[in-house]
């Protein structure tokens, strides 16, 4: 293997378990960064300084390399993207765009979701830009043969990241015997990814070039109710949890953010059909279990009193929706 590869980022939750499989696969790997993430790169990579919102000090870092992929993992709005088709067009054999399966039309009308399914968010801007993103890179492709290919992570986690509303504040709360909030009737289906199994199936793409002017999405084949999710964290973390159901139009009008990201996102039900993957990463399945992942994280989590920083504010918050919503059930 020695296709020559570049990530901007590759320190981050999804892309630190792509880089380390691609660098011990035997990809040629540079990681373009501003050197500011505390994780390591992993050994056999190369980094490259660089700000990738800064053109000419993309162009200094990279030199005269040219590059079999290239895949921005921190581009979000079209822009971004412009900006690194200016950059790497004509020095690149493939781009990939890190999108989000949040881009898929929201609420879905039919389940499982395939890549072929229209893309609409209405409620969350974030998502918008993806599919604004995309929409640039497809024109890129329709027009000049831009080596694009698009992949849409769903909900992708690490040992360091809870995937609860308010993270690690919801493990804390639920072992001090407090509430805590589940948005809706807590029914809703959804799809937690390890990111050491969406490597499996990203990594088979690099360089590939059955998958130029393609979009995947790659994701867990397990999902869960939004209440069995936080009973699997709760028991990793040996305790039992208090839900209250809130709308989460009704958390909205608390935390504008929040609300958006539950009403684009988290508030329906998502699963996905990964044929498409499977057919270019055979080997591409779900190995890490939500349970097993919720024990990794929360032993990374308590072997350090540092990991487990509580937003106080962000604690009073939900304490103040609690209350509320008690209150008006009477």
């Amino acid at each position: 293997m020695n296709n020559r590869i570049l990530f901007v980022g590759g320190t981050g939750i999804i892309s630190s378990a792509c880089s380390e499989l691609a660098a011990r696969k035997g990809f040629e790997l540079y990681l373009l960064r501003r050197g500011q993430s505390d994780r390591p790169v992993p050994e056999g990579a190369k980094t490259l300084v660089g700000d990738i919102r800064d053109p000419e000090s993309v162009r200094t870092a990279i030199g005269s390399l040219t590059f079999d992929a290239v895949v921005d993992w921190v581009a979000f709005t079209p822009d971004h993207v412009a900006s690194d088709i200016a950059v790497f067009e004509g020095r690149v054999g493939q781009y990939i765009f890190i999108s989000s399966a949040s881009a898929y039309q929201t609420p879905p009308q039919r389940l499982p979701v395939v890549e072929s399914t229209l893309l609409r968010n209405p409620y969350w801007d974030y998502s918008r830009n993806k599919i604004a993103c995309e929409d640039l890179l497809v024109r890129h492709y329709r027009e000049s043969g831009f080596p694009a290919t698009i992949v849409r992570p769903s909900h992708t986690y690490d040992r360091t990241h809870i995937p609860l509303d308010g993270g690690y504040i919801a493990i804390d709360r639920m072992r001090r015997g407090k509430q805590v909030i589940v948005h809706g009737d807590g029914s809703s289906l959804w799809t937690l990814t390890n990111h050491r199994d969406f490597a499996t199936g990203f990594v088979a793409l690099l360089g590939n070039p059955r998958a130029i002017g393609e979009a995947y999405h790659i994701t867990s084949e397990e999902y869960w109710t939004w209440d069995q999710i936080f009973h699997i964290y709760a028991d990793a973390a040996g305790t039992t949890p208090n839900i209250v159901h809130v709308p989460s139009d009704v958390i909205a009008t608390y935390d504008a953010r929040w609300g958006s990201s539950l009403l684009g996102d988290k508030t329906h039900s998502m699963i996905f059909d990964n044929s498409k993957i499977k057919a270019l990463a055979p080997d591409f399945k779900t190995t890490i279990t939500l349970p097993q992942g919720a024990r990794e994280a929360l032993a990374w989590h308590d072997a350090d009193p540092a990991r487990r920083a509580i937003d106080a504010s962000r604690d009073a918050l939900m304490d103040s929706i609690i209350e509320a919503q008690l209150g008006a059930k009477g």
